[in-house]
């Protein structure tokens, strides 16, 4: 199950709890929210940056990305993590132009990069030399990290869309069944070039629309507007968007709906997913 991290940011304060630190707590969660909305505009990339590349396209990053949800799921790796790899590889994209045969190699430094900032227990670098079948060494692996790293400016912190996925869960109070099936949407959005147009928030709120949809919930909730600020006139174009582009996705980036088709992940990939809106 993609449970989502207790995390101060995000969790309610209990009603038991002293007012004044009640009080508190909430003022500093809105504050960080805030922030992250704030932020999330720079950290994030739109579906621009292709025409830069000669030699790739968003094809073989939809490839990569599924790819690197295999590796993610094959390390038992933090959700965290893969949303951080896949925007630092976006955005390493976005600064400087690379050739065919080093995007795997960008792929798993951002892995990298992303496990040793995410995990208590980051995998090992020649575990990630294997998942490459040798095609780089441990030494191609650290020396792309270190350009990596200059080249966005060592700036590594983002608001991800798995960040703001659990504040609205939360707020949706999502059973088992909404969560699992949120986690499975926005876990197939990674893949999607056309949806870099939105931001991470508009992504993980899309989700959650999605989900309660599916299980015959509300898709919207007076809650749900205070906590993510997106009324559900705000949410419907970002989901239909989100359905659009699944339902397009080539039947050969099977990692998402593999993962997911799991019991471990409730069989959510077999749920219908409803689009009457």
């Amino acid at each position: 199950m993609c449970q989502p991290p207790l995390s101060p940011t995000f969790v309610q304060s209990s009603p038991n709890q002293n007012t004044n630190t009640n009080t508190n707590t909430n003022t500093n969660n809105v504050q960080q929210y805030l922030h992250f909305r704030g932020k999330e505009d720079s950290t994030s990339v739109r579906p621009t940056y292709m025409e830069n590349q000669t030699h790739i396209n968003e094809r073989m990053r939809a490839i990569l990305v599924d790819w690197l949800v295999e590796v993610h799921l094959k390390f038992k790796l933090v959700p965290e993590t893969l949303y951080l790899t896949v925007n630092l590889i976006d955005r390493y994209l976005e600064r400087k132009e690379v050739e065919r045969p080093k995007l795997q190699l960008i792929g798993v430094t951002c892995l990298l990069i992303a496990s040793k900032y995410e995990e208590i227990y980051p995998p090992e670098l020649r575990d990630l030399v294997y998942v490459c079948d040798r095609a780089y060494s441990g030494n191609e692996i650290i020396d792309m990290e270190e350009k990596v790293l200059k080249a966005l400016e060592y700036q590594i912190t983002i608001p991800s869309a798995h960040a703001f996925l659990v504040r609205y869960l939360k707020a949706a109070h999502a059973d088992k069944k909404i969560v699992q099936l949120a986690c499975y949407v926005l876990d197939g959005t990674l893949q999607s070039y056309n949806l870099l147009h939105y931001l991470p928030s508009q992504l993980a709120a899309a989700s959650v629309f999605i989900a309660r949809r599916c299980v015959g919930r509300n898709s919207w909730s007076p809650t749900l507007l205070k906590y993510a600020e997106y009324c559900e006139e705000e949410v419907v174009p970002v989901a239909r968007a989100v359905l659009a582009e699944k339902n397009s996705t080539s039947p050969e980036l099977r990692a998402v709906s593999k993962k997911y088709t799991s019991n471990r992940y409730g069989g959510v990939a077999n749920t219908a997913l409803v689009c009457d809106f």
